[in-house]
């Protein structure tokens, strides 16, 4: 039995509109390594495939076209090989032949899978598919899917490419990893029934991601589960930190160093921090390393309130990085239940606390959900006030600024009980609700929500103080 496509109901609608619309369709989808993107499009598709090749990772330009050519001779029946063209010029012209043979009564699809690695350098594989478009396929009615996980190489030679494939990207699919709702749906797909808390440990160390997630078994705990994959001689990610960005970016040693500098900063860090902290030399190349790793998700940039844009702070929000710079890498040759050890540590609440603060920030919509504020226009940001001798700092870890003369003054908590305001805390978030309106000199009504695991346990303290509580199950909401 085929594994259900779970989610993307928006991404399949894009690839069924683009079949039965009346004029050739260009998709372009691009996302991380391992989010499904070859599955969204071939459970989509199926038997409307009539050509795929996938690009060969590393490999050479003539070992991309014996690929082709060898993927061209299987879906066309060939008994006996094709001859290996010697450009892509010819071989997209092979691909016409075929294509101009087949008698079908539904719009056939071609899929062309990991474009990066099929387009080598100066290879002339880009010219090859806009010849392909351009004097045949744009006339056609056909599908044309480019796919791949490199996101801004496929940003900046495809989708907004200056020559023969200018404009010619019809639609656009970014395909990101699973919610906390889509997890749950796909663990309970392959019969694997946890609660909420065990996905919600499950997915601060991996995030989710459909490759990683399939190695979860039932019957485990999520600790039990975590210290198999990433702990044991055979887990697949123990390791796969060390393949992930050398897999999608070219000399990503400074992609590496830009996450690790993210890495040791929770408050995030600004583009000359980064610079700073990673050893990498201001100017263009840390604007284009920036802009890769924004496009492919694993790190985002938030906007401080009321700063404007250049004064964006980023930080590393891919949660198995993360887990892998926190745990993994310092921990290689500790044995069997490393992850149990760990996780009784300080170092396991620094790093919980930062992961479900990630968590809540993937999840603004179901955030503003649970408050009853969807319907209203807001933006998120967030605040940071370095204290010193005279003023107190503070930190806000979310802002939802809405139209209707209201902040939401977010603190989040990862705690494993219902969490309790004491005297002490209760203060300290006055004091931050005093330092913000100080600071920004807002005259907006603050609303303090506070957001906890199991959320909150009313006592004296928290009357008055938080206007609401929610919990992570609020975070499950599709």
């Amino acid at each position: 039995m085929d594994a259900p496509l779970i989610g993307r109901k928006e991404e399949k609608e894009i690839l069924l509109d683009a079949l039965s619309s009346a004029e050739a369709e260009m998709i372009a989808v691009i996302g991380r390594r391992r989010v499904g993107k070859t599955f969204l499009v071939r459970t989509t598709y199926q038997d409307k495939i009539v050509f795929e090749v996938t690009g060969l990772q590393d490999a050479s330009k003539k070992e991309q076209l014996e690929n082709f050519v060898l993927q061209l001779a299987e879906a066309s029946g060939a008994t006996l090989p094709i001859r290996p063209p010697s450009s892509w010029l010819e071989a997209f012209a092979l691909l016409i032949t075929y294509l101009k043979t087949l008698e079908r009564k539904e719009k056939p699809v071609v899929f062309l899978d990991e474009l990066p690695w099929l387009a080598t350098h100066k290879s002339g594989f880009l010219n090859g598919l806009s010849y392909f478009w351009n004097s045949w396929a744009v006339k056609q009615n056909i599908v044309v899917v480019v796919c791949g996980s490199a996101a801004s190489w496929m940003i900046r030679k495809v989708v907004n490419n200056r020559g023969g494939l200018y404009n010619r990207i019809t639609k656009r699919i970014f395909l990101e990893p699973f919610t906390l709702a889509e997890t749950k749906m796909y663990l309970q797909s392959r019969n694997i029934l946890f609660n909420n808390h065990q996905i919600v440990q499950l997915y601060m160390a991996m995030g989710g991601v459909p490759h990683y997630l399939k190695e979860i078994k039932g019957g485990r705990s999520a600790t039990q589960n975590i210290n198999q994959i990433c702990f044991s001689k055979t887990g697949i990610l123990k390791s796969e930190f060390l393949r992930l960005y050398p897999s999608l970016f070219a000399d990503a040693e400074q992609h590496i160093a830009v996450i690790r500098a993210l890495a040791s900063k929770r408050q995030g860090l600004t583009r000359k921090e980064i610079t700073q902290l990673a050893k990498i030399p201001e100017g263009g190349s840390t604007s284009r390393v920036l802009e890769e790793l924004l496009h492919s998700g694993f790190i985002a940039s938030y906007r401080p309130f009321g700063r404007k844009k250049k004064n964006k702070v980023y930080r590393l929000v891919d949660e198995y990085s993360l887990f892998y710079l926190s745990f993994i890498e310092g921990n290689q040759e500790e044995g069997p239940d490393t992850w149990h050890h760990l996780s009784q540590i300080q170092a396991y609440k620094i790093w919980s606390g930062y992961a479900f603060e990630n968590i809540c920030l993937k999840h603004i919509p179901q955030i503003k959900k649970a408050l009853g504020i969807s319907g209203i226009y807001s933006t998120t940001s967030f605040f940071y006030r370095k204290g010193t001798a005279d003023e107190p700092g503070a930190q806000i870890d979310l802002l939802i600024d809405r139209k209707d003369q209201v902040i939401n003054v977010v603190e989040i908590k990862y705690h494993n009980e219902p969490f309790v305001i004491s005297k002490d805390y209760a203060e300290k978030l006055r004091g931050k609700l005093s330092v913000f309106r100080e600071a920004t000199r807002t005259r907006k009504q603050l609303f303090l929500i506070l957001i906890s695991t199991f959320g909150l346990k009313e006592s004296p303290h928290s009357l008055g103080l938080v206007a609401q509580a929610l919990g992570m199950d609020d975070l499950f909401a599709e």
